[in-house]
């Protein structure tokens, strides 16, 4: 559960980091399992590549079917233009996602563990719901940038509800790609929404025009074990890995299930198992 300070420095900040949260026998299981589930997949013929920039973000039905599914996307420079991966497959994902919580006995039996539900509660969700995770590799090298976003314009409720828990499997440094928060960054406006349009294709709604304040981003360096916890308006970005080291990472979303999750959010999760 969490302290009254813990919850002091989330609704001031915006996230939470708390070290050593995951087990090392927690991180290695997760690991191998996603190294395992690799290698039992096969690549379609054209395969979906996980583009990192959110306004030109793939949209093609295996995207969109994926939160009903075990997912496999790849890293924009393993890849080249003719279709050729460019490093073996263990190196090419950038992401599984997006129902492995709810899908594989071995992520269901972490997520059980962890609690998530408990810390959404003490945090004021009155009913958790598990929405979406993601086993993501940011890969040496050709791990590429996400760019500053609010992960409630993906997940979003009415009222507004998202948390993150965002669990670092490996050493998250700035050369690896860790993340960087924008302090209080919660308290402004959520800029946008991604949906589905009535004719079936996906769009960003704008809801607020105003720039993103310039104020530098704070970097969340921590290392395997710890847990970080970002509401949902709160604006965050990874920048791409340069290292020769990989930054994996598991990511799970709650939603309030009290809230209205709307029918064009592009995402409409399975209900729990």
């Amino acid at each position: 559960m969490l302290s009254p300070k813990q919850l002091e420095d989330y609704n001031q900040q915006g996230y939470l980091v708390i070290k050593d949260f995951v087990s090392f026998t927690q991180r290695q299981v997760l690991m191998q399992r996603a190294a395992q589930l690799i290698d039992a997949f096969e690549p379609q013929a054209k395969p979906s590549i996980f583009t990192t920039d959110e306004q030109e973000r793939s949209s093609d039905d295996y995207f969109l079917k994926s939160a009903s599914n075990i997912s496999f996307f790849f890293e924009e420079k393993a890849i080249d233009k003719d279709g050729h991966f460019t490093v073996p497959k263990q190196q090419s994902i950038n992401k599984i996602g997006h129902a492995q919580h709810l899908l594989d006995p071995v992520y269901k039996n972490i997520v059980k563990e962890l609690d998530f539900a408990s810390i959404g509660q003490a945090l004021g969700i009155v009913k958790p719901r598990a929405v979406q995770s993601m086993h993501i590799f940011k890969q040496p090298g050709i791990g590429g940038e996400v760019g500053l976003h609010q992960d409630s314009t993906f997940l979003y409720t009415q009222p507004k509800s998202c948390v993150g828990f965002w669990l670092a499997l490996e050493d998250a440094t700035v050369e690896n790609g860790c993340l960087q928060a924008l302090p209080q960054g919660h308290k402004i406006p959520l800029k946008q929404r991604f949906k589905i349009t009535k004719n079936g294709d996906t769009q960003f709604e704008s809801l607020d025009n105003t720039p993103w304040t310039k104020e530098p981003l704070t970097l969340l360096e921590v290392p395997a074990g710890t847990l970080i916890i970002l509401h949902g308006q709160l604006p965050h970005y990874s920048a791409a890995n340069t290292s020769s080291k990989s930054r994996q990472a598991f990511t799970l979303h709650l939603v309030d299930d009290t809230c209205d999750y709307p029918e064009d959010n592009w995402l409409q999760p399975l209900k729990a198992l």
